[in-house]
Order: C-alpha cells, then sequence, then structure tokens
C-alpha cells in the first residue's frame, strides 16, 4: 500500500500526547516524504505544536451536546476531504474512534475495544486490565504491522521542543526574580487533573522549605490555570516555615506567576530538577534535561515513568505493599488516598538532593 497522507489522533491528557512523539518521530522516519498530520485538544496542543516531524496540527475543542457532535462531523468531513490513506486512533475512546471513521482513510488502525472495533480496518488487541507495561509501548502496538522495530528510550525518546522566543522570556523573568546563572532550580508542581495524583498540600510546603534551604538551589512553584491559590498559598506557608526556623532564605522560594505549557517546557531547561506527581508536567520535564522525582500513587512507574534515555536521572518516590494500586481513578477503595498521603516528603526531599548533586 502506498502510504503518502498520514492522520494520527490522540485526544484528551498531555501526558498521553508526549507519549505519542516517539511514534511520531519513527513514522516520519518510516515515510520521510508523507504528509503527517495530527488532531489534538486544546490544552495538550502545544506538545505537538513545535513538532519538526507534522505538516499539520489540527486542534478540536470538545463540545458537548448536538453542538460538539456538529463539530465531530464537519471536522470529519475536512478530514475525508484530505484523502488520507492512514490513520492511526492513540487514544480508542469513542470521539477519537469516531473522527478516525469519518475520515474515510483507506487504513484505519486503532484497539480492539466493544461497540467501535468495526471503525478500523486492522485492529489491535488490548487488554482492559491495568497492565505493568509502559504507555509508549502499549501505543507502539499499533505500528507493528508498518514494520517499525520496537522502540528503545536511547534511540526513541520523548520529545517536546522548546520555543526560543518563549525561552527568552522565561529567562527574563527569572532574571527579574533574581535568578543568578549559577542557581539551581527545583521545579515544584503542586497541582494535578485530579485528587488521586494530588499529593498533600503540607508535603509539598515541608519539600519547598526544605529544598529552600539547600546552597544555590532555588524553587519555582508552578500550577496548573486553574490552581494558581494552592501554588501562592504553598509558597507563602513555605516561606513562613523557612522564617519561622530564623533563616534568611525566604526569597530562596520563587512566585513567579503562571507558566503557560510552552512556558514551562522553556522553564524545565533551565531547571536541575522536577519534582511533581504523575501528571502532565511531569512528562513535559520528560522531554527537557531536567532530572525528575515522580510522585506515583495510583499509578505505577512501569506504565508512566519518564521515557527517555536512561542516562538521564528520573527517581520514582511510591507507597510499597498497597494491594489497591493501581486503580482507575475513579473511587478510592480505602477512601483516604493513602496511596499519596503514605510518601512522606522526607523521602523526597532526598531525591531531589540526590538529583542536585549529580
Amino acid at each position: 500500500m502506498n502510504i503518502s497522507r498520514i492522520l494520527l489522533v490522540r485526544l484528551r491528557e498531555i501526558g498521553d500526547v508526549v507519549f505519542t512523539t516517539p511514534a511520531i518521530r519513527a513514522l516520519r522516519h518510516q515515510f520521510p516524504d508523507a504528509y503527517i498530520a495530527y488532531v489534538v485538544e486544546p490544552h495538550a496542543a502545544p506538545v505537538v505544536a513545535g513538532s519538526p516531524h507534522l505538516n499539520r496540527v489540527i486542534v478540536a475543542p470538545r463540545q458537548r451536546g448536538a453542538r460538539g457532535l456538529a463539530a465531530d462531523l464537519s471536522l470529519g468531513r475536512a478530514l475525508r476531504a484530505s484523502r488520507y490513506d492512514l490513520a492511526i486512533d492513540f487514544h480508542g475512546g469513542p470521539r477519537a474512534s469516531l473522527l478516525t471513521w469519518l475520515s474515510g482513510a483507506r487504513e484505519r488502525i486503532g484497539y480492539e475495544v466493544a461497540a467501535r472495533s468495526w471503525m478500523y480496518t486492522g485492529r489491535v488487541a488490548r487488554p482492559r486490565a491495568l497492565r505493568a507495561r509502559h504507555s509508549v509501548e502499549n501505543q507502539w502496538d499499533l505500528l507493528e504491522s508498518l514494520g517499525i522495530a520496537r522502540p528503545d528510550r536511547r534511540r526513541d525518546p520523548v520529545e517536546m521542543p522548546a520555543d526560543a522566543g518563549v525561552a527568552a522570556a522565561v529567562a527574563s523573568r527569572l532574571a527579574a526574580a533574581g535568578v543568578a546563572s549559577d542557581d539551581r532550580l527545583v521545579v515544584m508542581h503542586v497541582s494535578a487533573g485530579n485528587p488521586f495524583r494530588r499529593w498533600p498540600f503540607e508535603h509539598f510546603v515541608q519539600t519547598a522549605a526544605a529544598l529552600a534551604r539547600t546552597r544555590r538551589c532555588r524553587v519555582v512553584v508552578t500550577s496548573g490555570p486553574s490552581e494558581r491559590d494552592a501554588a501562592e498559598r504553598v509558597i507563602a506557608a513555605a516561606r513562613a516555615a523557612v522564617g519561622a526556623a530564623g533563616e534568611d532564605d525566604t526569597a530562596r522560594i520563587l512566585s513567579c506567576g503562571e507558566f503557560s505549557l510552552a512556558e514551562l517546557r522553556a522553564l524545565l531547561d533551565r531547571a536541575a530538577v522536577f519534582v511533581g506527581g504523575d501528571s502532565g508536567p511531569l512528562h513535559i520535564a520528560s522531554t527537557s534535561p531536567a532530572a525528575i522525582v515522580g510522585l506515583y500513587g495510583p499509578t505505577l512507574p512501569a506504565r508512566s515513568a519518564p521515557w527517555r534515555d536512561p542516562a538521564r536521572l528520573a527517581l520514582a518516590i511510591e507507597p510499597a505493599d498497597l494491594p489497591c494500586r493501581p486503580c482507575n481513578q475513579r473511587v478510592c477503595a480505602p477512601g483516604d488516598f493513602r496511596c499519596l498521603t503514605l510518601i512522606q516528603p522526607g523521602p523526597v526531599v532526598e531525591a531531589a538532593l540526590r538529583c542536585l548533586q549529580t
């Protein structure tokens, strides 16, 4: 089959889109002259917006009800008019399946899912049970029929190029906050997409205060756009904790305002360490040189740890011997989110200090 036009579909979460970037690069290598387009939702679009391997990024806002269906049907007509030879649905959800089918691509590859498998011409089995297998490998299963070799962390890392203009603006913000060229930055992300991945507030405060006492270390606290108040509360409480100890290190905990996804990516090129839960920002950090301390509660590092060259340090902190892990993150069986509350600040601080010494 001659493949000259390829459509990729991956909706929803930032981290899941990051996990497709090795496959994008592999497809470009396999089909160097092909036109490759990617359908993504707005909040994750910056991950692939600067990809050198894509010809077009199609942003598909999510709308509810009849208006949303009408918008998807309109997008489907536009995709069909583009006459794709191959469409790959990395998602498998109802909307992604529909858009893949509506594209009319001659070859449509997706997961074998109940009630929707008929939308694909090629189907790949996907067990319903959560497996200790990395998401990059799970998504790569869709490429096997194309003769593409299995992924390797060194050869096929995740990627998100930083924008030079954005990087310059971030550098100016850091300089205005008093960050010197030899300061080592710890970026601490204090929010998550759902409560199942949110480390307790007081644990972040203790960790930020402890790291602020480290010579030449500055802590930048970031959050999602809807949780800026949470970041400011962590900053204020950590500064108070440092000041109460009679130490003059409160200025080491920085308040630099909100960072967009592109700005966060640029910030992480300047960072020595990233500390945060298993959410989108951790996976953005995976595309940077920064060392990573990841906090894994309901999820497993085997499924979602940074997919990059093992020479770049990435440490996983997780609770031991909890029979309820991993979970589907819909209901906390014990009711107290113990998978995260059992992770204490001490091991996280120790891991971050180890990263700073490398």
